[in-house]
């Protein structure tokens, strides 16, 4: 039973992972190949292509610690081989959340409409603004994956000690560390929550404001908004649930089937890097239309290159 269950859990991880690569790969090549051909690059396609990279690098590390996981759990107990896994993964996944919100301040700054001062002069200063995060973002993922888990794997390693000694662990250090960490990355969320909430406030005054004039509640700008919206709501929302399963994963040390726990919390948190590429490739014009252009050459090939003219 327990041998079927791992397969199965092997299999959907497998999945996740080819259908996160295959999305993120896809922004990230096409946004590159511009980049080349045209000798530039728009900083949102540059915040995109960052974004693909770091959650490829987050895929790769879900799928190799699930695999040794249940194929090679004695892994494991080698200290070193630990802190490089958690270090890795660290920085992946914090530089995740960063790009990511990094992508949320960009729509709201781009799209949201105030008079505020503050806003406007981050509005004239988008460029700066974004490139300061998105450089202090990667030095403090950096910082984080380097030093903490160093300490978070040390509080495992002496958790592990009183727990073979039958010493109570309710006061382990581990549970600050792994509260610190999550702590870590509820600022970038709330970050990202507050551009939400902003590019509400705007799009319902904009709504407001072409219903008073009589004109199409759905002009472009609306539309604009809404696609921002999505992208902004679909990251909270798959984020929410990733962090939900990284504590379940995390907090397996503490459980007698720690290893189905830590699985079990793995499937689930492949669903966050996976599944925002294509929602991020629907909501962009230029995405979207290469995807589709991609999908139809697929389509062709497979019929063997016979086209039909009318």
């Amino acid at each position: 039973m327990l041998a079927a269950m791992e397969t199965t859990s092997m299999i959907m991880i497998a999945g996740e992972f080819i259908i996160g690569i295959l999305g993120n790969g896809f922004i990230g090549l096409v946004n590159l190949i511009d980049w080349v051909k045209k000798g530039k690059i728009y900083l949102v396609d540059l915040i995109l292509t960052s974004l693909a990279i770091s959650r490829i690098g987050l895929l790769f590390m879900i799928l190799s610690n699930s695999f040794v996981t249940i194929l090679y759990p004695e892994v494991f107990h080698c200290e070193t081989i630990l802190k490089i896994i958690d270090s890795f993964w660290t920085i992946a996944n914090q530089l995740s959340v960063w790009f990511a919100t990094c992508l949320s301040i960009f729509y709201c700054l781009k799209i949201a409409s105030f008079s505020h001062p503050l806003f406007l002069w981050l509005k004239w200063r988008i460029n700066s603004v974004i490139l300061i995060i998105l450089l202090v973002s990667l030095l403090l993922s950096v910082f984080i994956g380097l030093l903490i888990t160093e300490k978070y794997n040390a509080d495992v390693k002496s958790w592990g000690k009183r727990k073979d000694k039958g010493n109570n662990t309710s006061n382990s250090p581990y549970y600050n560390t792994l509260i610190f960490l999550n702590l870590v990355t509820l600022f970038p969320f709330t970050v990202s929550l507050i551009s939400f909430f902003l590019l509400i406030v705007s799009v319902w005054k904009h709504t407001r404001k072409i219903k008073l004039n009589a004109m199409d509640a759905r002009d472009p700008r609306t539309e604009i908004h809404f696609r921002a919206m999505k992208a902004v709501i679909s990251f909270l929302i798959l984020f929410v649930i990733y962090c939900l399963a990284f504590l379940i994963a995390s907090s397996s040390y503490f459980f007698q089937e720690s290893e189905l726990a830590a699985i079990f919390g793995e499937i689930i948190a492949a669903i966050y890097p996976s599944g925002h590429s294509f929602i991020l490739i629907f909501g962009n014009v230029k995405l979207r239309q290469r995807s589709l252009n991609s999908l139809k050459q697929m389509k062709h090939c497979l019929k063997g290159g016979i086209s039909i003219v009318p």
